[in-house]
This record gives C-alpha cells, structure tokens and sequence, in this order.
C-alpha cells in the first residue's frame, strides 16, 4: 500500500511515499480504508520531535535516535471498516467511520489497523468523509480545554487563536454550553469567527484584549504557547474577579473516547460545523506540513487519501 514515512527528524522534505505492506488486523483491531486524514499541529511538532531541550534525549531515547521508529505519522482518520480482527463485534466491515489515535497513529497511509475500543465511532452521517476527518482534533482538544476551564452558563469566554482548529471548535462548542463569546484572530478571519457565533470578535493586529475594559470568566489559549506566550503573558489584566486563563500547552491532554460521540451527535444537528482551509492529496504530504508549519490556516487542513467518493454522506 501507498505510505508517507518520515524518514528522519527534521522539515516537512523527511516526508516520503513509500510501499509498505498492508497491515492486517490483530485480536481486537479494525482495518481502516482511509479515505481522508488531516495535517494537524502536532504532527508538525512531532516530525520534529520539538520537545524541551531537558527532555530532548529522553525523547530520542524513547521514539528514535535518527528518525522514528514508528514512521508513519497521521493521528487523524475518516474511512471505511475494511475488515475486523477476532473478537471485535462493535465495527463490521463496510462501516464508515471516524477517529483519531494519540499513540498508535499510521493515517498516512492507505490502511491502518487501529483497536475497536478506541477513539473511533461511525461518522455523522451529514457529513462528507473530508468534513468528518476535519472533527476530531480540533474538536476533542477544544473539549478537554472547556473541561479543565470548567464554564458555566452566562460566563464571558475569550478563545485567543480562535481560527485554527481548536479554535474554531472551542468557539461553538463554547456558544453550546451557553457561554458568550469573544474570539481573538486576525483580520481576514474575524468573518469567519463571527459566523461560528462569536459574540464578539478582535483583531490581534489592531487592539490589545489585555488593554480593553472588557473582563472575562474564562480566557483559552487555543494555539499553544509556542506562538501565544507574548500576548498571553498579562491575560490576567483582562480577567474578572475569579477568572482563569488556561493554554492547551497547560497539561497533558487526556482526550476521551466519549467526548467523540459527542462531537459526532453536535454535528448531525449542526450545533457544531467543520472547518476547512483547503485539501491536499497523499503525494503533497510535503506542501500540506510547509502550509500548517506557516501557523496561519484556518480550521484544518485535509489530506485526501482514498478514491472513495467524498462527498458521499454515511449511509442512515
């Protein structure tokens, strides 16, 4: 089968197509036709093996002097159930799924065997295989950040970096909860921010949220301190009394597979749209990691991989 393997730590060129062999699903794994993947942040931060500098050998220790020892990255799916390991009674072959894979990843590939019992559920069923690979990351991340924030009903949310794929999650699934919000982006995408139903929206490039008057209960840094940690640095001037401030760079993120059930559910009744920058094919790996790496997408971006029709919705 058709793989991008990384063949060393480094810049998006260590990305190469390879043929490697099928892989066939153990006692208790689905075997996964991919159809659609994403290039998200963390493969980025991973081909790098970006960690701190006083973890930085562990971190080679424990996946890899030279290059990974797992080299197919890709952590994010939307495909089709081609066959099913022993004891697996969840998933049948034919069924059209959806997922995402912390630690066992492989979705830059044609197939990819993956546990039943994990994060992975049939696909909503209004959305095409693209959209519904564009759900799980940003969706699950923003999730597990409005859990630690802990929101109530009527509070005053900020969502900084509220155009990327975390974002733009946190922003609807915020307004859900019944949260007002105020997205920070920049100017070609306050629309966008607005039509995910933002309350409000500023612009980074023209006004300094820490200055206004306005105070918030709750802000979320959704892009990570990497690129937040300068305007992040006095959020606790734009606070109100007993506010939080919290990064998705915080705390190690426990997504859970319940949480994607949920995300599939607001979907289908479109309390939670997909966003999509624009779509790559497997052979351009290399111009989808350069384009993410350029920290300016909006929503996500997918990478198509098989010739199943994409805009087919999941049958009822």
């Amino acid at each position: 089968m058709k793989a991008i393997v990384c063949t060393a730590w480094g810049p998006p060129e260590v990305l190469r197509v390879a043929d490697v062999d099928r892989p066939s699903p153990r006692k208790g794994e689905v075997c996964i036709r991919i159809v659609a993947t994403s290039v998200t942040a963390s493969d980025c931060i991973a081909r790098r093996l970006a960690a701190p500098f006083r973890y930085r050998l562990l971190a080679h220790l424990l996946l890899g002097m030279r290059a990974p020892r797992r080299p197919i990255f890709g952590m994010v799916l939307a495909g089709e159930i081609e066959s099913v390991g022993r004891n697996v009674s969840s998933f049948k072959p034919g069924d059209q799924v959806f997922g995402l894979s912390q630690w066992k990843r492989g979705c830059y590939a044609e197939y990819v065997c993956w546990p039943a019992s994990g994060m992975l559920a049939t696909r909503p069923a209004n959305l095409s295989y693209d959209e519904a690979a564009s759900l799980p990351y940003g969706g699950l991340l923003a999730l597990h950040l409005l859990r630690r924030a802990a929101i109530h009903k009527g509070e005053h949310v900020l969502v900084y970096g509220a155009s990327g794929a975390i974002g733009t999650a946190a922003v609807q699934l915020a307004k859900h909860f019944g949260a007002r919000v105020t997205g920070v982006c920049s100017t070609r995408n306050l629309a966008l921010v607005a039509s995910l139903g933002a309350d409000g929206v500023v612009d980074y490039t023209r006004e300094d949220f820490t200055k206004g008057a306005q105070r918030y209960h709750v802000i979320l840094d959704a892009v990570g301190k990497r690129k937040s940690a300068t305007a992040m640095h006095h959020a606790g001037l734009a606070l109100a009394p007993d506010g939080r401030a919290l990064s998705i760079d915080d705390k190690f993120v426990r997504l859970r597979a319940q949480d994607l059930l949920l995300l599939k559910r607001l979907a289908e009744s479109e309390a939670l749209r997909p966003v999509i920058d624009r779509t790559f094919t497997l052979d351009d790996i290399v111009a989808a990691h350069r384009f993410v790496e350029e920290g300016h997408k909006r929503g996500n971006v997918i990478v198509t991989v098989g010739p199943l029709d994409r805009g087919r919705v999941a049958a009822s």
